[in-house]
C-alpha cells in the first residue's frame, strides 16, 4: 500500500512539474514587425529588423518575431498609429512620418541640421534627442535602435546642386521641412512614401526626389533618373529612422527576454551605423554602374540651400510648433 502511495505521489509531482513547462511553451510570445522596404534586398532597415528577429527566434527564450516587409502589413505612415493602438509590436520607421501627430518629430528631418554620420551619433546622446524620446515614450513607444541615414537628390532632368535647379520641377521630398524648402526654391511638391518614388518618376507625376541612400538603391530608382546628387561631405538630407517597439509589447516580455531583445537591438544599431556609411558609397557605385551622372554639392552650394531653409523650414518650425524655437536651438547646439 505504501509503495502504491509513493508511486502515485511521484507521478503527481512529475505531473505538477510538467505543467509549467507546458504552459511556458504554450505562452510563447509572437510579435509582429513591419516596415515599408523590400525584404531580402540588402536594405539596411530590413536587415536590422531581420537581425533582431533572427536573434530572438534562435534564442530559445520563447519569443518569435515575424517580419512583414514591403508594406505588406501596414502602409508606411500607418505604422505609428498601429503601434500606439496595440496592433503592431515592432517597426522600422522614419520618425518624421509621424510629424502630423507630433510636429516636434519633423525636426528629425530638417535640411542641413545633421552634418554627417558622426554628428548623428553625437545627437543620439543629446538633450535634444532625450526630448524627442520623451514624446515617443508618452505616446507608448520606445526606441530599440537609433538609426540615421543620409540621402541624396535624383532628377530626370538637370543635376540638382543649387536652389535654382529645382525651379518648375515636380518634386517628392521626405518630410514637411524639405517640402517647405523645395517649395520656397520654386518646386511644386507631390507627397508620397519612398516606396512610390519609382512609379512617380516612371509615370511623370514627379521629375525629381530626395530620400535615403539605401532607398535610392533598394528601389532601383537609378532606372528612372539621369542624375544623382550624392550625400558627400555636404549632405543636406539626413533622416532619423529608428527601430521602434510598442511599450506594451515590451512589457509582455520577462526580464530575460527583454535583456536579450535589447542586446539584439544594440547589435543591429552597431551594424546600421557602419552600414549607413557604406550605403553612401554603394549608392554612388550603383548609379555610376547604371550610367547615371553623379555629382556632389560644394559647401557653398549647401549653404545656399540652408539659407532658403532658414527662411522657410526653420522659421515655420519655430513659429508654428509650441516650444519649437527652443527645441531647434537645442538641436543646432550639438556640434
Amino acid at each position: 500500500m505504501k509503495l502504491i502511495q509513493k508511486t502515485l505521489t511521484a507521478v503527481a509531482v512529475a505531473a505538477m512539474l510538467a505543467v509549467p513547462l507546458a504552459n511556458a511553451h504554450a505562452a510563447d510570445i509572437k510579435l509582429k514587425a513591419s516596415h515599408q522596404w523590400p525584404g531580402g534586398k540588402g536594405d539596411i532597415r530590413d536587415e536590422m529588423v531581420q537581425m533582431i528577429a533572427r536573434d530572438m527566434n534562435e534564442s530559445g527564450l520563447g519569443v518569435n518575431i515575424r517580419v512583414y516587409p514591403g508594406k505588406s502589413l501596414f502602409k508606411p505612415k500607418e505604422q505609428w498609429g498601429a503601434m500606439t493602438k496595440g496592433k503592431l509590436d515592432i517597426t522600422a520607421f522614419p520618425l518624421a512620418y509621424a510629424g502630423g501627430r507630433h510636429p516636434e518629430f519633423n525636426l528629425t528631418l530638417m535640411p542641413g541640421m545633421v552634418k554627417n554620420h558622426d554628428h548623428a551619433q553625437r545627437l543620439n546622446k543629446s538633450p535634444f534627442m532625450q526630448h524627442i524620446k520623451k514624446i515617443m515614450d508618452d505616446a507608448g513607444v520606445m526606441v530599440l535602435a537609433d538609426t540615421w541615414l543620409a540621402g541624396g537628390f535624383v532628377s530626370k532632368k538637370e543635376c540638382i546642386l543649387e536652389p535654382d535647379d529645382v525651379k518648375g520641377m515636380k518634386f517628392r521630398a521626405a518630410g514637411k521641412a524639405f517640402n517647405q524648402m523645395l517649395n520656397a526654391a520654386g518646386a511644386s511638391i507631390a507627397s508620397m512614401p519612398s516606396s512610390e518614388i519609382y512609379s512617380g518618376l516612371q509615370t511623370g507625376v514627379i521629375d525629381g526626389a530626395n530620400t535615403s541612400s539605401s532607398s535610392l538603391v533598394s528601389y532601383r530608382i537609378y532606372e528612372q533618373v539621369s542624375c544623382l546628387t550624392a550625400p558627400g561631405k555636404n549632405a543636406l538630407w539626413v533622416m532619423y529612422e529608428p527601430i521602434l517597439m510598442a511599450k506594451k509589447s515590451f512589457a509582455k516580455l520577462n526580464p530575460e527576454q527583454q535583456k536579450a531583445l535589447l542586446k539584439a537591438a544594440e547589435k543591429a544599431e552597431q551594424f546600421a551605423h557602419q552600414a549607413s556609411i557604406e550605403a553612401d558609397q554603394k549608392l554612388v557605385d550603383a548609379y555610376k554602374k547604371a550610367g547615371v551622372k553623379v555629382v556632389e554639392m560644394t559647401a557653398d552650394q549647401a549653404a545656399m540651400w540652408r539659407k532658403i531653409a532658414d527662411t522657410s523650414s526653420y522659421k515655420d518650425f519655430s513659429d508654428s510648433v509650441k516650444g519649437g524655437k527652443e527645441l531647434l536651438d537645442m538641436a543646432l547646439s550639438v556640434e
